[in-house]
């Protein structure tokens, strides 16, 4: 059912203070919105955009019940939030997505069981939660294989790989969590994202699928658009449809997927939220990820996705300051590149801190970004 629309001038809660939130708070202050952040870390980077920013802890049902009474309509910019604080606001004001869809997206099992159960392609898996079940897992699935928290997963965390004759008594201990999925490893020649939107109406919107590269698995840079086949981006449009759809979401739904050497698309992973990914629509998008999230939770009309231009994003890790501060002007004196830095204030190697999208032919991009990243990488003070 269509929502009533909550119009500009309203005020939006965020429940996160991260770079996603900060983007989204840039997005919605554009449009004549208010935002608050609901945040444990004082100075957030959302927060630094914001109008208010409430420091408590996400287990303060309280002081999460009194955010909510301040605002028209919530959502989150992460998923490791506890389903009983977005319970908690919920009885007070809406929350979209839901607290269902949190709840599935937020933990390896639930959300790998959900897409098997609706019969959507993904990887052969195993749930384990000993090492016997371990090593009955391993022998059902082969190796190759990943070993996968349930819960708290993200840019590489709490994953290992088992190759070869491994201890799986071992593996367990070392493994420390109490519940974890064991995943074929999959060959893959490309892994890809699609982002799609859900308005309150049922209404769907997808953004061009991006082709990501990963460096010790983090994503290190998108391509849109994707050098892979229409035909396998238009399977790939659909399936991330069909999941949001089947879900009900109402706001965004990244889905991450592998091509495999076969042509198969195989899903590994599902944000409920906007996406590293997405980060080129920012600047090459008729309509942004973030702009598209506050339309969706505030029951409006969904923008255009259309690709103004070709674009390459590049993210900026901790590791460029190794040698103090950059000296941004190696990245402005470009014509085609956008610099967005996330304030935060310690620099730690692997620590998302900012990216750049090249807007150019992908060719000219790619060789633009790599020219930079050189740069950047003499530039310390």
């Amino acid at each position: 059912m269509k929502g009533h629309p909550i119009q500009p001038g309203s005020t939006i809660g965020i429940l996160g203070g991260g770079q996603l939130g900060r983007m989204f708070a840039i997005a919605a202050r554009r449009m004549g919105y208010r935002i608050h952040i609901f945040e444990p870390q004082s100075d957030s980077p959302a927060g630094q955009v914001s109008d208010r920013q409430v420091t408590a802890d996400y287990a303060d049902v309280d002081a999460v019940r009194d955010f909510a009474a301040k605002v028209d309509v919530l959502s989150f910019e992460f998923e490791n939030i506890p389903l009983a604080t977005v319970e908690a606001a919920s009885g007070i004001r809406p929350v979209r997505p839901g607290g269902q869809v949190l709840h599935i997206c937020q933990n390896r099992e639930r959300e790998k069981c959900f897409l098997r159960e609706k019969g959507f392609p993904c990887a052969p898996f195993a749930v384990v939660d000993s090492p016997a079940a371990l090593k009955e897992a391993i022998r059902e699935i082969g190796l190759p294989a990943v070993l996968k928290t349930a819960d708290f997963g993200y840019d590489g965390k709490g994953q290992r790989k088992i190759e070869g004759a491994e201890d799986p008594v071992v593996v367990w201990k070392e493994f420390g969590a109490d519940r974890g999925v064991l995943e074929k490893w999959i060959s893959h020649t490309a892994e890809l994202s699609v982002i799609v939107a859900r308005g309150t109406d049922g209404g769907l919107s997808a953004f061009p699928a991006s082709e990501n590269i990963h460096t010790n698995h983090i994503l290190d840079v998108s391509v849109v658009p994707a050098r892979i086949p229409p035909e396998v981006i238009l399977q790939a449009v659909e399936i991330a449809g069909a999941i949001t759809r089947e879900l009900e979401v109402v706001g965004l739904l990244a889905v991450e997927m592998f091509l495999t050497g076969s042509g198969d698309l195989l899903i590994n992973e599902l944000a409920p939220r906007p996406h590293n990914s997405g980060h080129f629509s920012f600047d090459a998008c008729v309509t942004s990820q973030f702009e598209q999230q506050l339309r969706a939770i505030c029951a409006l009309p969904l923008g255009s996705t259309e690709l103004l231009s070709p674009a390459v994003m590049g993210n900026l890790l901790g590791d460029v300051w190794s040698q103090g501060d950059p000296d941004w002007s190696r990245v402005l004196r470009h014509p085609g590149a956008k610099l967005h830095l996330y304030g935060k204030a310690q620099a730690r190697p692997g620590r998302k801190m900012g990216h750049i999208t090249i807007l150019d032919s992908i060719p000219n991009a790619l060789s633009t970004l790599e020219m930079i990243r050189r740069d950047l990488r003499k530039s310390g003070s």
